[in-house]
């Protein structure tokens, strides 16, 4: 018997040239779909969440269109905003785009001094904060800010000390009581929307001039591949800041017409899952490692029958998405997908609120383990590649064409090539006008021809998928010749969760080493087991600790090549963080700099 078509989905796509500019996408959203859910927040005082529709969200930028013209800036000024993920940071930008001004995004968890470093390099004219701390934070770099003409506290009081500054107003007495109608001003796309900055691993971050045009054709381009609804509910979990979430998370969400809920926390993100239920999540892999590493720790305490059960369901699935993709043949054990699916699967989705059909993943290389038991257990997730000076996406897999090695192919309009030393190229649309103020940076990323030079090494199979290889620049070479990717080792090594963070030396040396932070609840466990006291710093001098150490960490290592063995380990307690200066506030390490913090642990792995 012929099966019946499955239904048309809802779908409400606005095309990049119906939009023109990132504020005409916005009005034609609010113009099409007024009475729909545009985002979801929690309204800690109701302790309940709140939908807000898009004719919500049109007058509430209109408020702040209305506030930001009566301070006379001109089309091109640059405006910042740091704010944590929610509708002010929405109707802020929407209302500074609409009037041809330039959004520079703020990091919450930047140092002060770098943000202080951004908004003069910038020449900001306004910053937007969430409150008086924040600006006080700021104010002992005041020097720096001659040129910013307004501070605006989200929630400001003006008796706090902070308003003795005259710059410095509170948005319940900067925004009028109307607003105006959203400005159309019929701009033209291939002008200057934002100046993103990079998160600065090797130095002073770099700002990242995006168009109009950057963003919305590459927001088109991921849309072309990935299946998004006006009846889907997206999570929002990376900071705005994040030229990922801004692309995938915001515009390409709006463009599509579904809903955002935006989740309170890391910590509440288990909460939010199961309250929210999305349909869709867009994360960078460490988020999806903790999840895994929670469920890992879990079934540690689960029966043998629940653990193998577990353990089953995840190869028996992981063999039916092989199925699936045509990569191997049907197999007699795919007969006990249904009753592992009721058994293990189905309650392993609930967890993630029960509606989860597709999982984004980029940013960084997925582990393989972590992406096998996701898919394994049913849900798609994929896999994709980009950065900041390419809008960010230039490609990424897809449920029904997913090879989680590799990080998919190009999207739509985006061409690639692999050139001098490995390195992947990428030339489209979606590459960055240049970088602010910064043209010799500019000529030595793209050449004459447009070509973005990524940094990054790859090798591109015959159906066009990308391999990720390494760095050009993150390559240790060890005094024997052998080539070792550090960055891939961290990785791996991190998913044990006895180890937050890890660092892995050994540059001109003959053997590899790695500091490590450890997971304070698991040190304590682990020191107990050794008969040490947690709490006293020379318990981590122990011998047969270190062994322990060494031991775990060749585990997680153990399908690296033979060369690629770490022989020793120094053990931390003190995580790397942004105020320390180790961590980048898109949270990445900043190996220069923990190589210099602990230059004297690291000679000491090798004396």
């Amino acid at each position: 018997m012929k099966q019946d078509p499955p239904p048309p989905q809802p779908t409400d796509i606005i095309p990049a040239r119906t939009a023109g500019t990132l504020d005409g996408l916005f009005r034609e959203r609010v113009r099409r779909s007024p009475g729909a859910v545009a985002y979801r927040r929690f309204e800690r005082a109701a302790r309940a969440w709140e939908d807000l529709s898009w004719a919500q969200m049109g007058a509430w930028a209109g408020r702040w269109q209305a506030a930001l013209r009566a301070e006379g800036l001109g089309t091109g000024e640059r405006v910042a905003v740091q704010l944590r993920n929610g509708p002010d940071w929405v109707a802020f930008e929407q209302a500074a785009l609409g009037l041809g001004l330039v959004v520079v995004p703020l990091y919450v968890e930047d140092r002060p001094d770098n943000v202080a470093y951004i908004l003069a390099d910038a020449g900001v004219r306004l910053v937007l904060l969430h409150d008086a701390g924040d600006w006080e934070r700021l104010a002992p770099h005041a020097e720096r800010l001659e040129g910013l003409k307004r501070v605006v506290l989200l929630h400001g009081d003006p008796a706090a000390p902070a308003s003795r500054d005259g710059r410095v107003r509170a948005s319940a007495q900067w925004l009028p009581e109307r607003g105006d109608s959203l400005s159309e001003r019929g701009g033209n796309p291939d002008k200057l929307a934002t100046i993103v900055y990079t998160s600065g691993t090797t130095g002073r971050p770099k700002g990242v001039m995006l168009s109009h045009n950057n963003i919305l054709t590459n927001a088109a381009a991921a849309l072309a591949v990935l299946d998004v609804r006006t009846d889907d509910t997206a999570l929002s979990l990376l900071p705005l800041s994040h030229t990922f979430e801004r692309t995938c998370g915001y515009y390409a969400t709006m463009m599509a017409g579904c809903t955002v809920a935006y989740c309170r926390s890391v910590q509440q993100l288990a909460e939010d899952l199961a309250s929210v239920r999305p349909t869709i999540m867009i994360s960078v892999p460490r988020m999806f490692e903790r999840i895994h590493a929670r469920i890992e720790a879990q079934l540690a305490k689960q029966s043998w029958l629940r653990r193998t059960l577990y353990r089953l369901a995840v190869a028996v699935g992981w063999r039916r998405f092989l199925h699936a993709q045509r990569e191997v043949r049907w197999s007699p054990r795919l007969v006990l997908w249904p009753a592992l699916r009721r058994l293990v699967a189905r309650r392993m989705a609930e967890r993630l609120g029960g509606r989860l059909r597709l999982a984004v993943s980029g940013g960084a290389a997925l582990p393989t383990t972590v992406a096998r038991a996701f898919i394994g257990l049913g849900l798609d997730v994929v896999q994709g590649y980009g950065m900041t000076e390419t809008s960010p996406i230039v490609s990424a897999n897809t449920p029904d064409h997913n090879r989680p090695a590799s990080v998919g192919r190009p999207l739509p309009g985006i061409a690639v090539r692999v050139g001098e030393h490995e390195e992947l190229q990428v030339r489209g649309p979606n590459v960055m006008l240049g970088y602010w103020n910064n043209h010799r940076a500019t000529s030595e990323t793209i050449d004459a021809e447009g070509w973005l030079r990524t940094g990054d090494q790859a090798h591109i199979d015959e159906a066009g998928h990308i391999f990720i290889t390494g760095r050009l620049k993150d390559i240790l070479v060890m005094s024997n010749g052998e080539k070792v990717p550090p960055a891939d080792m961290e990785s791996a090594i991190t998913l044990d969760p006895l180890f937050d963070q890890a660092l892995v030396v050994g540059e001109a040396r003959p053997f590899l080493g790695t500091l490590v932070v450890l997971n304070a609840e698991h040190w304590v466990g682990l020191a107990r087991e050794h008969d040490l006291d947690p709490f006293d710093p020379a318990s981590l001098d122990d011998r047969d600790l270190h062994h322990t150490l060494v031991h775990r960490v060749a585990k997680c290592l153990h399908d690296f090549p033979g060369y690629a063995k770490v022989r020793r380990v120094h053990p931390l307690l003190d995580a790397w963080d942004i105020d320390s200066g180790l961590l980048t506030p898109t949270l990445k390490v900043k190996r220069a700099k923990v190589l210099e913090r602990f230059a004297g642990e690291v000679e000491a792995m090798y004396a």
